[in-house]
């Protein structure tokens, strides 16, 4: 099923003789051959594509078992997803969690470069989500459910894998969920390791998507574990809501989710940030601790969100004491337009626009 490293494979063998020899990195990862990941995906056919990232187009495939795979091609000529393939094989490849989607392998050949995955059949959470349809399918126990599995998960690539991973680009879009709805985090091409004692890293190419960047991040280029605990209060808060962060608009006001939440939190009416079709299956003490969670990861000052053992004990525990959010001044949102205006009658608005990853210089 998969070849022995020959000339064809020499380009990812050489990336992995220059990576630093350190837990977790390293070549025990399949390489499969070219024609077998062709007749899985009936050649690239455009019916088996399942959509197109930054990275590349993904396609829906069958090995010769019969395990259904995800295959993400990189496109030609794409540098940055280029640097994402050497990320996620070089990194990611021996990472094993349930809430994290697995790679299966990869193919290298000529201009080729393919990554391999475990199909996940319903697709990303923001197709659930942010569809007034779909999302009637997830009730509170299962987003609950979503939301510590997504925790857990964040919990492993922080402290229990083996080296510190920071995921750099956590949102809706990245959480895939199986046939029973859990939830797997996935796309690690922006992933960052930190070895020893780091704690956090600069950089001058700020990646990732509007609405879920950190503000040290989005505007210093700082980050480190307390960055992907912001974006986790950002998606915890749209898992409960239904709406997203980036395009969220409250007539006559210029705040986005995180402001609304803290404004409802603050004068005792957090059961209105709930989306519609929770509404007769939610439990309130939950829905309350879950966005008083948020609500602490999305402080402004990194050294005020907790961490993530502290965010999965406080979701985990009624009697867990949670302190109270200061008020995220990382919230306003540009005044919104005439043309915003949904017509609701709870003058909710929020875009179903794209995310975008972005490219920074500071």
């Amino acid at each position: 099923m998969w070849e022995t490293p020959m000339n064809s494979n020499r380009y990812l063998l050489d990336k992995f003789d220059d990576a630093p020899t350190s837990p977790g990195k390293g070549p025990d990862l399949p390489i499969f051959a070219l024609a077998v990941v062709r007749a899985a995906t009936n050649d690239f056919s455009l019916a088996n594509k399942l959509g197109e990232g930054g990275f590349g187009a993904v396609y829906k495939g069958k090995l010769p078992t019969g395990q259904e795979i995800a295959v993400k091609r990189l496109s030609k000529g794409s540098g940055q997803g280029l640097q994402e393939f050497e990320n996620e094989v070089i990194l990611i490849a021996k990472l094993q969690h349930r809430n994290l989607v697995r790679l299966l392998g990869c193919c290298t050949h000529g201009n080729e470069k393919l990554l391999l995955y475990e199909y996940m059949p319903n697709k990303s959470l923001d197709s659930f989500l942010f569809d007034s349809t779909k999302g009637e399918k997830l009730g509170w126990r299962k987003r609950f459910e979503i939301i510590e599995g997504i925790a857990r998960g964040l919990l492993y690539l922080h402290r229990d894998s083996r080296l510190k991973i920071i995921h750099r680009d956590l949102k809706a879009g990245n959480i895939l969920l199986d046939t029973e709805m859990n939830p797997k985090i996935s796309d690690f091409g922006m992933a960052r390791i930190f070895e020893g004692k780091e704690n956090e890293e600069n950089t001058r190419r700020v990646v990732g998507t509007f609405g879920y960047m950190s503000p040290e991040y989005a505007m210093e280029g700082f980050f480190s574990v307390k960055s992907d605990v912001f974006s986790f209060g950002v998606l915890l808060l749209e898992i409960v809501s239904g709406k997203r962060n980036a395009g969220f608009c409250l007539l006559g006001k210029n705040i986005n989710l995180l402001g609304h939440a803290w404004e409802l939190w603050k004068e005792e009416r957090m059961l209105e940030l709930l989306d519609k079709p929770l509404q007769n299956s939610h439990v309130e003490n939950e829905v309350h601790r879950c966005i008083q969670v948020g609500l602490l990861c999305v402080q402004d000052n990194a050294a005020d969100r907790p961490t993530m053992d502290s965010v999965v004990f406080m979701l985990g525990n009624e009697s867990a004491m949670i302190p109270a959010p200061q008020k995220p001044t990382f919230s306003f949102t540009r005044t919104p337009r005439e043309s915003d205006v949904c017509g609701n009658s709870s003058g909710h608005c929020s875009a179903n626009g794209v995310t975008m990853s972005v490219v920074m210089g500071r």
